[in-house]
Order: C-alpha cells, then sequence, then structure tokens
C-alpha cells in the first residue's frame, strides 16, 4: 500500500484530474478520463478502474433478478462506485479489490 502511493506521488497531476478520475465511476462516463486525460495516470488509474466497474455491472443487470444475491451484488458495486468516487475526489490511488486487479490489465 505504502509502495503504491510512493509509485503515484505527481500532486500536481492529481489536484488537476480530480474531479475527472471521479466521473470515472459513473457508468459510461468512464470513458472521459480515458479519453480526455490519456496524459494524466491518476485519471487514466481511477478511469481503467470505472470502466471494468462499468462492464461487471452490466453483467450484474443478469445477476440482478436473482433475489436476494443479485440484490446484493449490486448494492456491492454501488459502493464500490461511491467508495472510487470519494477516494478520486480527495486525491487517493484506491485500488479496489479484484477488480483494480483486472484494471491494471488494461492498455488503453
Amino acid at each position: 500500500m505504502e509502495e503504491n502511493k510512493k509509485e503515484h506521488s505527481d500532486s500536481k497531476d492529481v489536484d488537476e484530474n480530480k474531479l475527472i478520475a471521479a466521473i470515472g465511476y459513473i457508468w459510461i462516463l468512464c470513458l472521459v478520463p480515458l479519453l480526455l486525460k490519456r496524459d494524466s495516470k491518476y485519471a487514466q488509474f481511477h478511469g481503467k478502474q470505472g470502466l471494468v466497474l462499468f462492464i461487471v455491472e452490466i453483467i450484474g443487470w443478469l445477476v440482478y433478478w436473482i433475489p436476494l444475491v443479485g440484490w446484493f451484488f449490486m448494492v456491492l458495486l454501488l459502493v464500490f462506485a461511491i467508495i472510487g468516487f470519494i477516494k478520486a475526489l480527495s486525491g487517493e490511488y484506491w485500488e479496489m479489490p479484484v477488480i483494480g486487479g483486472f484494471a491494471k490489465k488494461l492498455n488503453l
């Protein structure tokens, strides 16, 4: 965790791109940081996580119709999106469990 903070310590990048990075957690708007802020590591980090989260949410709609399990899954994804939004606005690199691993593998 501490290593992750050292690796991403460009505070100017973070300060300038907090809002754009946070927008990346709002459904299809994950494309905003991915397309408009290609030079920002911070916006790209959160945009990639937002993209993976969006894809999982689309798949989640199929599971949603299963009572309790589907509802729990969708609430969990909503919580991830809210936490990601808040962390991005506060200037933190937060790697989501499971989703963050897939986002790291994206080469966009």
